[in-house]
Formats: C-alpha cells, sequence, structure tokens
C-alpha cells in the first residue's frame, strides 16, 4: 500500500484503506508514505486502524501547530485563510526560518504511535517506510522502520509532515529535513524497487483536474498557489514514472484517486469536515471494489 501527500485528506485516505484492509481483506506486506500518508501507514500496518481514525477525525490546528502562521476565519461555507503577521514575526526574532512551527504534531506522534505499537511491527514480516526530502544533500530518502529506533522513527514521520514554509524544518544528523513531498509525493517507484508485485496506491488528488484557482487575494494565496503548482506536476511526473516501471516489471497496479475536490487549503485540520472525509473514503473505495468486481 503507497499513500501520498495530502494534509487534511489524508482523513479520506484513511477510510479507503480502512475499507481495503476491513472489508476488501486485502493483505499488506509493505506500506510506503509520504507526508500525510506517512502519519498513516504504521498503524494500518499493524491493524490499529480505530486509534489512527480516532487521530485524523479528532485532530485541530492546535494540535498540529506550536506556533501558527494562519488566521483563519469562517462565515458559513466559506473559510478565509490569511497569514497571522504577528506570529510570522514571532518566529523570525525566536531565530526560525519558517513562517511557523508544527513542534505540537511531533508531540501528537508520541502519543498516538506508542512504543509497543512500533516494536510489534518490527518483529512483524511488515515494512513500513516513510519519504522524506534532505535540503542539504538535495535529495529524497526513504526511512525504513526496521532500521530505526523508536524515536528516531517518530522524527522521520514528524519531517515527512513539515511541510514548508509553514512548518518546522528540522535538523537531524546536521543535515535539514522537510516534507517528502518537495521531492516525491507518490512512492510507487520505491515500491516496485523494495520488490512489490502488487500496489494499491491512494492519491489525493482528483484523476483529472476539476479546479481552476481564483486570483491570489494575498500573499499568503501567492505561495499556496505556487507549491500546489510544483507539487501538481510532481504528482504527474511520479505517477507517469509510476505506471511506466509497473508495466515494465509486471506489477499489477491500482490507482485510487478522490471522486472530487476535498478542499483548496489541505493545511486547515477541520474535525468536522475530517470525519465527513474519512467515511466518504470507505464509500468510494467500496464503489470502486464494487464496479470492478461485479457480482
Amino acid at each position: 500500500m503507497v499513500i501520498s501527500g495530502g494534509g487534511s485528506k489524508g482523513a479520506f485516505a484513511g477510510g479507503l484503506a480502512q475499507y481495503l484492509i476491513e472489508e476488501a481483506k486485502q493483505s499488506y506486506s509493505l506500506f510506503l508514505g509520504t507526508s500525510t500518508g506517512s502519519l498513516l501507514v504504521s498503524h494500518l500496518a499493524g491493524n490499529e486502524i480505530a486509534s489512527i481514525k480516532d487521530a485524523f477525525t479528532r485532530v485541530t490546528q492546535e494540535k498540529i501547530f506550536s506556533n501558527s502562521p494562519f488566521i483563519i476565519k469562517q462565515s458559513g461555507k466559506l473559510v478565509k485563510t490569511k497569514i497571522n503577521h504577528f506570529n510570522v514575526v514571532k518566529n523570525f526574532l525566536n531565530g526560525k526560518k519558517t513562517f511557523g512551527e508544527s513542534k505540537n504534531l511531533r508531540k501528537l506522534l508520541a502519543r498516538h504511535f506508542d512504543l509497543s505499537l512500533f516494536e510489534s511491527l518490527k518483529a512483524s514480516h511488515k515494512e513500513v517506510v516513510v519519504c522524506v526530502s534532505n535540503f542539504t544533500l538535495n535529495k529524497v530518502e526513504y526511512k525504513t522502520l526496521s532500521e530505526c529506533t523508536y524515536d528516531d522513527f517518530l522524527d522521520w514521520i514528524w519531517v515527512s509532515c513539515n511541510f514548508l514554509p509553514f512548518m518546522s524544518l528540522v535538523v537531524k544528523n546536521r543535515f535539514e529535513y522537510a516534507d517528502g513531498g518537495f521531492g516525491c509525493i507518490i512512492a510507487i517507484e520505491e515500491a516496485i524497487r523494495r520488490g512489490a508485485t502488487e500496489i494499491d496506491a491512494i492519491m489525493l488528488t482528483t484523476e483529472v483536474q476539476q479546479l481552476n484557482r481564483m486570483r491570489s487575494r494575498n500573499a499568503f494565496d501567492v505561495v499556496l498557489s505556487t507549491l500546489d503548482f510544483m507539487g501538481d506536476q510532481i504528482i504527474q511526473d511520479n505517477i507517469k514514472v509510476g505506471m511506466l516501471l509497473a508495466k515494465e516489471k509486471g506489477v499489477k497496479l491500482r490507482l485510487f484517486y478522490t471522486p472530487k475536490v476535498l478542499t483548496t487549503n489541505s493545511l486547515i485540520f477541520d474535525r468536522e469536515e475530517m470525519e465527513k472525509w474519512w467515511q466518504e473514503g470507505w464509500c468510494h473505495a467500496q464503489d470502486q471494489i464494487t464496479l470492478n468486481n461485479p457480482a
């Protein structure tokens, strides 16, 4: 199982994966995740789905950010987001290099991914891998649970989720690290390189572009639109390479996309929305499996 990055949209991937594992009875020996996907894969591998569902559907901005760079205002169903200039300036005055800090997410990880789950996975035949971007060496790295200590692996999951410039830039082993999605949003190629012969890949985007962006209203919109544009190009490249390699190697590849645009800002963590997306992911998997395997 391979799960892409996508911030709060990870709730959709969680519901979809839950259906594949619990209802479709799919068994996986290799789990790879990037960014929000890295938050899911360990619990999915350990069959701790109820625990990770609880975490995803109860998360808030405060549980992610120790210093949030956003001001979020909601008027009915319309959500407006702008930069919190006070918090950004405070971050810079404290010697930080990013607009915000996500240290609360690291604490949240420690509460939901305990040592017993880590040890049980290490003793199992299953392999869990997370993708990170090494900015110092200018390359993508894949961190394997079986080769890490507990604290190190928690760090790598956290690193994989840190979407710059809004979250923490992490210095580890003297290198600067950030979100794996800057280099590889969906690690299909890496799964094949590790010997996968059948892959279910969950993409947290629509298969065909369904969104034309509105004109930017402020600096925050410009930065987010720029990063989204770059991410879309990386996604397309990842999928093209993955599909070509799968065909060349005779690998059975199933791609699952979101059927609609879930959000235009995946850094907003709304509990109500994420609970709804989890259920939508479950239902979408059911529809896709039924469609492709009619009675």
